[in-house]
Formats: structure tokens, sequence, C-alpha cells
């Protein structure tokens, strides 16, 4: 098995929406297909050291062996994760990896942003709620963390103020107000906040939820007009 090539570069070349490399390493060619970001650097020369170092994945079928090459370890294990799913091939994979970064992948995981999914060639709408569904799955841990560091944007010192921030946005979901408009509204929450602090208002429950709501349903009414 092939973990990773270093060697020297011979050779680019596209075929239809496949991008290949040409690596001689040790006096041996190993073609290599590659995500479209990384042939977009090496033509316009964005990479000028002609020895490159790739992450390999070795697909082996009955009539071929392929050979799969990533920037980074991260890359190549997203890969390979994505291919564990049944139904989704090689080139779907790179298709994946040719259009989103893992991150937005993780981040479409997260708000099931099956459009967005479905966007990539080859993958439907039975496929992307595939996708979705095990790959929320393989990367919990990810998406936890990701839901977390955007809870840590809007929390602020006082661990009172942020208990009622907390209560606003249990009551605004149970309000039916959306998740993208409460995470929209929170800044601006905060800075108010901040300015009835300075000018000693009162910081109750009442009057924060009743501005945000205020703040929204304004929103909402300009959006309908």
């Amino acid at each position: 098995m092939i973990s990773w090539i270093n060697g020297e570069l011979e050779e680019i070349w596209q075929t239809n929406q496949k991008f290949f490399v040409l690596i001689n390493c040790q006096g041996l060619g190993y073609e290599i297909q590659v995500l479209d970001s990384l042939f977009l650097k090496l033509k316009t020369n964005q990479i000028s050291n002609k020895k490159i170092t790739l992450w390999i994945k070795h697909i082996k079928n009955e009539d071929s062996d392929l050979l799969f090459g990533f920037t980074s370890k991260e890359q190549k294990n997203f890969f390979i994760e994505i291919l564990s799913i049944r139904g989704v091939g090689a080139q779907i994979g790179m298709g994946i990896l040719n259009k989103l970064s893992i991150s937005e992948v993780i981040n479409a995981i997260k708000t099931q942003n099956k459009q967005l999914i479905c966007s990539i060639p080859g993958i439907g709408q039975k496929m992307s709620d595939r996708l979705i569904l095990e790959l929320k799955s393989k990367f919990k841990n990810e998406i936890q963390t990701s839901e977390e560091k955007g809870k840590d944007q809007f929390k602020i010192k006082d661990p009172e103020i942020n208990k009622i921030l907390d209560d606003i946005q249990l009551t605004l979901q149970s309000l039916n107000y959306k998740n993208r408009e409460i995470k929209n509204i929170l800044p601006i929450i905060i800075k108010e906040i901040d300015l009835l602090k300075k000018n000693e208002h009162n910081l109750s429950f009442e009057n924060l939820l009743k501005l945000a709501m205020n703040y929204l349903d304004k929103d909402s009414s300009n959006i309908s007009s």
C-alpha cells in the first residue's frame, strides 16, 4: 500500500473534469489524480518547487490501479470516509472536495444544506440524504466542536447575562423563529446589552426578549414588503 509519495513533478494534464500529475519517484512514474485546487496552483506556477509530497489513497479495481493524491493527511482521511458510504465512488468523493472545503462539508451536514450537497455533479436528492445522514454520524465530534465555537462567539463574561442569552435563544426557537435568524440577531442584542449596562438600564430577560423579537419582526416585515 502506498501511504504518501515524494518526487519530482514531470507533467500535469486535465481529462474532462479530472486533474492529473505525473510524479517521478526513484525512476518510476506515478500517475495520480489530484484536486483542481492543487492542479491550478501548479498550472499557474504558484508552487515553484517541483518536488512535491502527496498523501495517497490507492484504489485497486479488477482492471486498474488508481492513485488519488492530496496535499494533507486530513484531506486523504476525509476522502476515505466519504468512500465508505454506500454508493459513493471515488469520482464523487473528488467532486465533493473539488467544490467544498472540509469545513464547508461539515457545515453543510450540520445545517442539512441539501441544496449545496446536490450542487455537486453526480449527487442527487437520495444520495444527498444518505451523505448527510452518514457523515453526521462519522463527524459527530467535529460538528459538536463547530457548534460550540459558534456558541462561544456570543458568550460574554457575565454568567447571568449568558444565562439570559441562552433563555432568549430557547424561547425564540419555541416561537418558531429560524435558527439562522436567531444567530444573526444575537450580536445585535449583545451590543444593546453593552449600551444598557452603560446607561444602567434594566437588563431583564423580558426586556431583551422583546428587543430581539422587535428586531426579528422588523426584518421579517422588510423581507415581505
